[in-house]
């Protein structure tokens, strides 16, 4: 199945944010640095800081992961994926003094990493239905996890959101069918992380 058309919807969705709001949480799609944040802090439970480690960042944006590694002392190999060009290029730009970072716009040159993250990527499903949606994000985790040698972590927004607020250009996964889908297809060590206060939750997933 391609899905060649939801990522030309997605790439040019991204890259409007970028133009519009520049390398700022907002141009990425979330609301606040400290939501930003706080996704990374569940994301990197699957790393083990006391070590050295390389790390995918799958669906990197401006490269704000490298970032928060950075200023928080960890010590790794970093490679950064997006489908936006723009994004990579401002990445680029960004961070062209840091030595233990790349990034690339072509999934296909990815190579293994430690472990790799995904934050975001899942959300915005724009005119794609859930049906299509949701393969997407199947075949995704299926690269994901062919790019891990230890472990990965990806979060989605969860369909336990307050109708109320629920758009229908957002996608509102279950997340009891993703851990299921998780500890059939990749791994016996499949955590939910649900308990933490955004509309989303995170899944780790140790290889």
């Amino acid at each position: 199945m391609s899905f060649n058309g939801i990522l030309d919807n997605v790439r040019h969705y991204y890259t409007e944010k970028l133009r519009t709001h520049g390398a700022t949480p907002e141009g990425v799609d979330w609301n606040s640095l400290e939501s930003q944040e706080l996704r990374f802090k569940q994301l990197l439970r699957i790393s083990d800081r006391t070590q050295a480690f390389s790390i995918n960042d799958y669906g990197c944006g401006y490269g704000a992961l490298i970032e928060y590694l950075t200023d928080r002392g960890y010590s790794l190999q970093y490679r950064g994926f997006d489908i936006s060009e723009e994004m990579i290029a401002k990445a680029r730009e960004l961070h062209n003094g840091l030595d233990h970072c790349e990034f690339v716009a072509d999934d296909s040159v990815l190579t293994s990493a430690d472990y790799t993250i995904a934050s975001g990527i899942f959300n915005v499903k724009l005119q794609a239905s859930d049906e299509e949606w949701e393969a997407y994000i199947l075949s995704t985790l299926t690269r994901i996890a062919e790019v891990s040698n230890k472990a990965f972590a990806f979060n989605v927004l969860t369909k336990y959101s307050d109708p109320e607020y629920m758009r229908s250009d957002l996608y509102y996964a279950d997340p009891l069918y993703l851990f299921d889908h998780c500890k059939r297809k990749f791994s016996r060590f499949v955590a939910l992380l649900h308990d933490y206060p955004l509309y989303e939750f995170t899944i780790l997933v140790r290889l």
